[in-house]
């Protein structure tokens, strides 16, 4: 028997969900996902509530990234007891706190976290930012700014002879 050649390319396997069971927690309201640096960002109304991690990069911070901020770290570690800020981005102390995936309880916990969201706690969620735009002036201007030397002036320019003073 011939064989026919599928005259279509091969589509790029899809790469898998971190934590799915978190997804499925969530489906009650209708979460919406996004890739965001190499992970899934998960919406829900017009909040970004989660990231869902699982990288071979920094392993450490793997598991379900809470959107939340300092002042409700302390009432949300007495939730979640192995939460800690992360560590990818190199501070001590981040917005961002993640339930890490090596902990003993992660499961429990990411499945508590998602109850959290679902009851609308206002210690998970935050309103992302809006997207920073460049102006057609900003775009001129920063064409028009000579560069900086260092320590150094900047020579005058020419100055045309024909020119009256």
């Amino acid at each position: 028997m011939k064989r026919v050649r599928n005259p279509l390319p091969a589509a790029a396997p899809r790469s898998r969900v971190p934590h799915a069971f978190v997804l499925d927690a969530l489906e009650p309201v209708s979460p919406v996902t996004r890739r965001m640096f190499g992970c899934l960002a998960v919406y829900v109304r017009d909040q970004i509530a989660l990231i869902l991690r699982d990288h071979h990069d920094h392993p450490a911070d793997n598991g379900v990234w809470l959107a939340t901020s300092a002042e409700h770290h302390d009432s949300l570690r007495r939730e979640f007891p192995n939460m800690r800020s992360i560590q990818l981005f190199g501070t001590p102390v981040t917005s961002w706190q993640v339930l890490p995936l090596d902990a003993p309880d992660f499961e429990e916990s990411a499945m508590r976290a998602c109850e959290l969201v679902l009851a609308r706690d206002p210690r998970i969620g935050r309103v992302p930012a809006p997207p920073r735009r460049t102006t057609a002036r900003s775009k001129t201007t920063a064409k028009r700014t000579p560069p900086k030397t260092a320590g150094k002036k900047a020579p005058a320019p020419a100055r045309s002879a024909s020119r009256k003073r």
